[in-house]
């Protein structure tokens, strides 16, 4: 289930112009348990949805492993790129599955640390549709 969070953020003259409906997030920090997105603190796993929603006390079916169950519904948003934050040290890893289906979709599918996750995110985001999911621990 997805659900909005945080507001406007000061980044819109950064970036290119979405449309309707669409807002930009900027991630400003993470550290173990925490990340802060448009400066509103999250200490669970989340999704971040290319139109901005973010949906907040993400949980995987197999703890530390990604599947295409797991992100259905941000697969099913319309991103350009998928973007995973394997948690700080990087423990999360992705299934094969998941990334053969986004390769078949042309989904261009991004798995790193949650600091480069960040850093590409931010980076990406300003020309692309991009959804990400982030680990918060580990």
């Amino acid at each position: 289930m997805r659900e909005e969070k945080g507001g406007e953020g000061e980044t819109g003259d950064r970036r290119r112009e979405k449309g309707e409906g669409e807002d930009f997030k900027m991630i400003e920090t993470c550290s173990f348990g925490l990340i802060v997105i448009d400066g509103k603190k999250y200490t669970s796993d989340l999704i971040i949805y290319p139109d901005g929603d973010i949906a907040d006390y993400w949980r995987r079916k197999s703890g530390h492993r990604l599947s295409s169950d797991d992100i259905g519904e941000l697969i099913k948003s319309g991103p350009e790129v998928i973007i995973a934050g394997t948690g700080v040290s990087g423990l999360m890893k992705s299934e094969k599955e998941l990334e053969g289906l986004l390769h078949k979709k042309n989904i261009r599918f991004i798995s790193e640390p949650n600091r480069r996750a960040m850093e590409i995110y931010n980076e990406l985001s300003i020309k692309k549709r991009v959804g990400a999911c982030f680990h918060l621990t580990c």
